[in-house]
């Protein structure tokens, strides 16, 4: 599919992350106006909320756009998804008729606040990466049993914390908790010292089920919502005491970022992909009728306080040995109730080469190997004052579908003991 042209001339950019093509959907403010809904197109956010309230966008009986979240259109459904999206293609097209009407209702993107553009029900991070997993199990556990003995057959998963999941720019607090050193009898409780970040995507769930009923692969395909970059941080030294035998706790509570706009599952129809070749086959609910990952290109960034911003590691989603819709089906496959507004984590998205991987404690090696930066400092976990930033895009015909930045700085740890 080539590039369709807007009225929007910036969306029109072969560079520009926002064309006509894509239509992400975000939450904004700008002063004095209230956090409502938006799409992003070109440089610009189009308020949806004063759209509706002219009259040329009515989704339901009550207005849904002049809310700061996108749950109330989730509820309506995939239908009313689809009928948005063809509105919003037709009044933002090249010499379209509506043009007029709604050039006034364009705010530039370099004006407005973006918010986390959902309520996020519950929040589930998934292990679905080979070559992360791989990799850090290869560390922990020896290469011989890199991989737990289930990991080839189910995508395994833990329940996260809904209540800590924040917008890009959104400063992250170093975390404490109990550490215990190798050669000590008992832990200590102090701020972590192996700070990390996990590049990943999240999907976002748009339907609902009820408890007892079990999902396909396929109808799961249809339930996401949309997708957006998602970092989960990571405390490594607290994870390396308290994950057995029940995993990850404290160690990746303390924060999860997320970028402001939701991509679209429909934008990203035109780079669909096939997941790996299976070693194991998969049991019959959790094979895929189709092409379910999406050839998106990922990367990390750091910008040390002072410093200049580099990218430490690029991969892509395409390296995923389980796709969202396989994470999505799994989780109800035993008859768990989702939620519209559930948040899935792909798990770290890491590729077969060293710079291709998406945590500091694959890049570093658990700290045995520091990383170079430009500057001439070396890091091995994130410091205080760092910056650490994902971008992604699928690389299209004359343009690319962009999820914009999700960014986060990190600060010293509160003194309060």
């Amino acid at each position: 599919m080539p590039l369709m042209k807007s009225w929007v001339a910036s969306a029109n950019d072969p560079g520009c992350d926002f064309p006509l093509n894509n239509l992400p959907y975000g939450v904004f403010s700008n002063d004095p106006h209230d956090a409502r809904c938006g799409v992003a197109i070109g440089d610009q956010v189009l308020d949806l909320a004063v759209v509706e309230a002219a009259g040329l966008i009515r989704l339901a009986d009550a207005p849904v756009f002049d809310l700061p979240y996108w749950n109330d259109v989730m509820d309506l459904g995939p239908d009313a998804w689809a009928a948005l999206r063809a509105l919003l293609t037709d009044f933002l097209r090249e010499a379209a008729p509506e043009q007029a009407q709604l050039a006034p209702f364009l705010v530039p993107l370099s004006e407005v606040r973006l918010h986390l553009p959902l309520v996020v029900s519950e929040f589930t991070d998934f292990y679905a990466g080979r070559h992360h997993a791989t990799n850090v199990g290869t560390m922990f556990r020896g290469a011989e049993n890199a991989l737990p003995a289930n990991w080839l057959h189910i995508p395994i998963g833990y329940n996260g914390r809904a209540s800590t999941v924040v917008v890009s720019g959104t400063e992250i607090r170093r975390p404490w908790g109990q550490i215990k050193a190798p050669d000590a009898d008992v832990p200590e409780f102090k701020p972590t010292r192996k700070l990390d970040i996990e590049l990943e995507l999240g999907a976002i769930v748009g339907v609902s089920t009820s408890m007892g009923h079990p999902i396909s692969v396929a109808e799961a395909d249809q339930m996401i919502f949309g997708y957006l970059l998602l970092n989960d941080w990571s405390a490594r030294d607290i994870q390396a005491w308290e994950y057995q035998p029940l995993g990850p706790f404290q160690a990746k509570a303390f924060a999860t970022s997320v970028s402001p706009w939701i991509v679209t599952t429909e934008a990203l129809q035109p780079f669909r992909t096939s997941t790996p070749a299976r070693e194991k086959e998969l049991l019959p609910h959790l094979q895929e009728p189709g092409p379910m990952l999406f050839d998106i290109d990922l990367a990390v960034l750091i910008e040390p306080e002072g410093g200049a911003q580099e990218v430490i590691a690029q991969t892509n989603y395409n390296q995923m040995y389980y796709s969202a819709a396989q994470q999505l089906a799994h989780h109800a496959s035993s008859g768990c109730a989702m939620n519209a507004g559930d948040l899935l984590g792909s798990g770290t998205i890491s590729g077969p080469e060293k710079a291709q991987r998406g945590s500091l404690l694959e890049l570093s090696w658990g700290g045995a190997e520091p990383i170079a930066l430009q500057d001439g400092a070396t890091r091995c976990f994130v410091e205080d004052g760092d910056t650490l930033t994902l971008t992604g895009h699928a690389q299209g015909d004359g343009y690319r579908i962009g999820f914009g930045a999700c960014a986060g700085k990190v600060l010293p740890a509160l003194d309060w003991t």
